[in-house]
């Protein structure tokens, strides 16, 4: 077992030095026989308050109809609520969006500095009858039809929600969604609101360099998420693909995309802008596995990075970066969590709580059971 960071009283020394964090304990969130609960994302309100989104879909298994998976027709937005850091959580979830043409994925919120959260989800619309056609240009997975991104805003702590905003296509990407219009820009992913105030947003395409792989490109926003602009490309290649791409800003105004990758071995590979966001250096490989991820920063600027692993011991992982994550290679890979029953795990989110201690929450499952959300409470300690 690596579980060389599992136990209350366990501590691990975390590369480069600065802090040192202690495992506290590992809670759920979240868990109702009858549903599939995943993709979680959080954020601390500034009266401390937590609010967390998450996914959540019929688990079918409940009335021996086939099993719960990750697309399905009736998946919604909802979110819990914490007002004592993680100890206890609101039982029903509130509604976010119900999609009126399918299932919504994968809820990423972002708070931004003005108190506002920004939530984006994409859909996907199901076939339901044999003689179907799908439109051109279309992407399908088994009977669903994409219907791309979306995103919603709110002004108060998520009690209300205004949306959804459609952002626009990718420039020079043909793929329409399943009413033959242009694909909305999506993704799943952390957003970044920079130093000079504009939100930058790391979206997914179908490949314009190989039409079988997807790319990954920069959108931004002057006026907090109500219209975008094409930007960049991110990560371009004929043989990766590059999707799931979260955003951090380092101290020097650097832009940095931990993306996850397919036909590279699972391998996580970040890419960088020194220009903010005008362009970005080649994609370079971090050297290890993982998938998706997301950056929080510490109080001392170094940066904790999470995600998942799907690969046995399941479960999921994180190092601790500089504060410009140059020194990814030589990081000291943490274990969180390695006691998932398969691979259907992860997708972790962070946040620091009103008492101090980091959160970091994920979907998760034991002896492939029921999916749930989850967290694991870590104190922060400062080494010499």
């Amino acid at each position: 077992m690596l579980t060389n960071f599992v136990g209350l009283l366990n501590t691990v020394q975390a590369e480069p030095k600065g802090v040192r964090l202690k495992k506290i304990k590992d809670v759920v969130v979240y868990q109702h026989e009858r549903y599939y609960a995943a993709f979680p994302s959080v954020v601390t309100r500034p009266d401390g308050e937590l609010v967390l989104a998450f996914r959540q879909s019929p688990e079918r298994a409940f009335v021996k109809d086939g099993r719960g998976s990750h697309a399905d027709p009736n998946s919604n937005l909802v979110l819990v609520r914490s007002k004592d850091n993680a100890k206890t959580w609101t039982k029903k979830p509130e509604l976010i969006y119900a999609h009126p043409w399918g299932g919504s994925q994968d809820p990423c919120m972002v708070q931004l500095r003005d108190g506002s959260i920004i939530c984006t989800s994409y859909a996907w619309y199901i076939q339901l009858t044999k003689n179907f056609v799908d439109p051109p240009d279309t992407i399908r997975t088994g009977s669903f039809l994409f219907l791309g991104g979306y995103l919603m805003r709110s002004a108060d702590g998520g009690h209300s929600w205004d949306g959804p905003i459609i952002p626009p296509p990718v420039p020079g990407i043909k793929t329409k969604d399943v009413f033959s219009e242009p694909l909305p820009a999506y993704n799943r992913g952390a957003m970044c609101e920079g130093k000079n105030g504009l939100l930058y947003w790391a979206v997914a395409a179908k490949g314009s360099t190989a039409p079988f792989n997807t790319e990954v490109h920069l959108m931004v926003s002057q006026d907090k998420g109500l219209t975008w602009k094409y930007r960049c490309p991110i990560a371009q290649d004929s043989k990766v693909t590059f999707n799931e791409t979260s955003l951090h800003e380092t101290p020097s105004g650097q832009l940095v995309a931990f993306l996850r990758t397919a036909s590279f071995n699972d391998h996580t590979v970040i890419a960088r802008s020194t220009d903010g966001g005008k362009s970005f250096e080649p994609w370079e490989d971090s050297g290890f596995k993982g998938h998706p991820h997301y950056s929080l920063k510490l109080p001392n600027e170094q940066v904790l990075l999470i995600y998942g692993y799907r690969h046995k011991p399941y479960g999921i992982r994180a190092r601790v970066l500089d504060p410009e994550c140059r020194e990814i290679e030589s990081s000291k890979e943490i274990v969180l969590r390695d006691d998932g029953g398969s691979s259907d795990l992860g997708y972790p989110w962070a946040t620091i709580m009103a008492d101090g201690r980091i959160l970091v929450v994920y979907y998760f499952n034991k002896s492939n059971g029921l999916r749930h959300i989850a967290g694991t409470i870590l104190e922060i300690e400062q080494s010499n």
